[in-house]
């Protein structure tokens, strides 16, 4: 009795039974398809990097509308969580750890600058996650993750790359300078930033007349500028973070420092703000650019880009231009949402894999991934500033008082040299 009629009731509430979790499970699986893909970083939104910071978010928050609006990732929308790291590197392990382990962020992408994407990378490799730094400098030479990526245009030998196109407009000079001297902020950028610059010094010929640093919590620079004034350099590179390279122009100005050349790794030249403040005192510097509205570098998208991003910086309070942060941050989320649309997964040795092996097309061109991480080419250039008259915006706009010198692939002009005759 018990099998032929209980037992039949019971294989009826099983399936009952199963046929209900079935339904439950899908309604899950449903439900997960229509959660946001999430992509989590720490970014600096307060602290000396913030100008350029705040530039970049905005710039992914215009891809973020833009991914959406076409259905988002995988049929997903997509959903930016990021806190301020307040550029400051103790922060960073922390934010990471609470992204990964708390958040439960699908992806990770570094935030801006090398001091604040080398402290994630123990927490990023211990996680095994994709990782793409913006603006990191050399920052996988030491790790050598096989998931590291860099949105930063310094090729497969960054420190080098850094300050290559500087030397090489100098050494194009006659009569060839003889004398350099480096001064570097003692931080992991503006060490590696020089490292490159002793590198092309040495290549070059050059004999380094001085190669020193500062500390990165300098007030005054004056004696940083009178000590290389005083070893008569035919010309200066200077590597620093934002605070250290306004300092050293302001300083230069100050006790009349005129090389025949002088600028190379200054990071904060290129945010629109510090090129207001410090007007003329900048006129004569060469230093280094990744992107400017020259004809050679007005890749398929850029433009609508900027167009968008200028409309909204007023209202963010952010770089009312946005050439140096916007095309490689709006890249950066372009590189990682391809490999998760081309790969239909979001496994981090796949993503990984497909990095590595695949080029992108971005609104900063075509760009192909080197084995350690790096761009597999340079395309870092050097601009110099001259004819600023004043501190109004509109001369910045155009480049009209900024000029390619380096590489002659991307060249809008030549030279002007020795500096003080920039003014």
């Amino acid at each position: 009795m018990f099998h032929h009629v209980k037992g039949h009731g019971v294989r009826l509430g099983v399936a009952a039974v199963l046929a209900a979790v079935a339904m439950a499970l899908l309604g899950l699986a449903g439900a997960r398809a229509a959660e946001p893909i999430k992509i989590g970083y720490g970014i600096s939104l307060t602290g000396p990097l913030a100008v350029n910071g705040k530039s970049a978010v905005l710039a992914q928050k215009i891809w973020m509308d833009d991914v959406n609006a076409k259905g988002g990732i995988l049929g997903r929308k997509v959903e930016l969580v990021y806190y301020d790291d307040q550029t400051n590197p103790a922060t960073v392990p922390g934010i990471y750890t609470k992204l990964l382990d708390v958040d439960k962020v699908d992806l990770v992408v570094g935030g801006y600058g090398t001091n604040m994407i080398a402290p994630a990378m123990p927490v990023i490799i211990q996680h095994g996650k994709v990782f793409l730094g913006l603006f990191g400098l050399a920052v996988n030479t030491n790790f050598k993750y096989d998931k590291y990526f860099a949105m930063i245009p310094s090729g497969p030998d960054p420190k080098v790359a850094f300050t290559k196109g500087f030397f090489d407009a100098a050494m194009a000079q006659t009569p060839k300078p003889k004398t350099v001297a480096i001064a570097a902020e003692d931080d992991e950028f503006a060490r590696n930033a020089a490292d490159g610059a002793i590198a092309n010094a040495k290549a070059a010929g050059l004999k380094i007349v001085y190669n020193r640093n500062f500390p990165p919590t300098s007030t005054d620079y004056t004696s940083v500028a009178r000590a290389i004034q005083a070893t008569n350099p035919d010309i200066v590179v200077i590597c620093a973070y934002p605070l250290g390279s306004v300092g050293m122009v302001q300083a230069a100005s100050e006790v009349g420092l005129k090389p025949k050349m002088m600028g190379g790794a200054m990071v904060g030249l290129q945010a629109t703000a510090i090129k207001m403040k410090l007007g003329p005192e900048l006129n004569g510097i060469t230093n280094y650019d990744f992107w400017e509205p020259v004809p050679k570098m007005q890749f398929p998208g850029v433009e609508a880009l900027l167009k968008k991003y200028q409309a909204q910086a007023a209202a963010a309070n952010v770089d009312p231009l946005g050439y140096y942060m916007v095309p490689f941050a709006y890249a950066q989320m372009q590189v990682l949402a391809d490999a998760v649309e081309a790969t239909k997964s979001l496994n981090q040795e796949t993503l990984g894999k497909y990095i590595h092996a695949h080029a992108f097309k971005t609104v900063v061109g075509d760009i192909k991934f080197a084995a350690n991480g790096e761009w597999a080419r340079s395309r870092v250039i050097q601009i110099q500033f001259h004819g600023i008259k004043g501190h109004d915006l509109e001369q910045f706009r155009t480049m009209g008082t900024q000029t390619v010198v380096a590489p002659a692939e991307y060249a809008s002009g030549k030279l002007i040299y020795p500096y003080g005759a920039a003014e």
